[in-house]
């Protein structure tokens, strides 16, 4: 699937991408529980959209990393359309 695809609210994504941006890290606390994320602009030859990254991703990727998003998801938030990887999804950085 290419990003110039991707409309709200459909479910397996399976997307090659580069991260172009990464956002500050904002941490949080929801039920008494501490977490962080981080929104990151990724690209392909298509366009580009927001990713949301949790918690340890927020450490792991870095902007230039190319990744590979495998069962992501898209919702709309806030009026703009988001990706998100999800309990079910798989987030990767693709080394070659």
């Amino acid at each position: 699937m290419k990003i110039k695809d991707i409309v709200a609210n459909i479910g397996r994504i399976n997307i090659i991408a580069k991260i172009e941006s990464i956002s500050e890290i904002k941490e949080f606390s929801r039920f008494g529980k501490t977490g962080k994320v981080a929104s990151a602009i990724i690209k392909d030859d298509s366009g580009e959209i927001k990713l949301t990254l949790w918690d340890e991703q927020t450490e792991e990727f870095k902007e230039g990393d190319k990744i590979e998003i495998q069962n992501g998801y898209s919702k709309e938030w806030q009026g703009e359309l988001q990706l998100s990887v999800g309990r079910y999804g798989k987030l990767e950085k693709i080394t070659n």
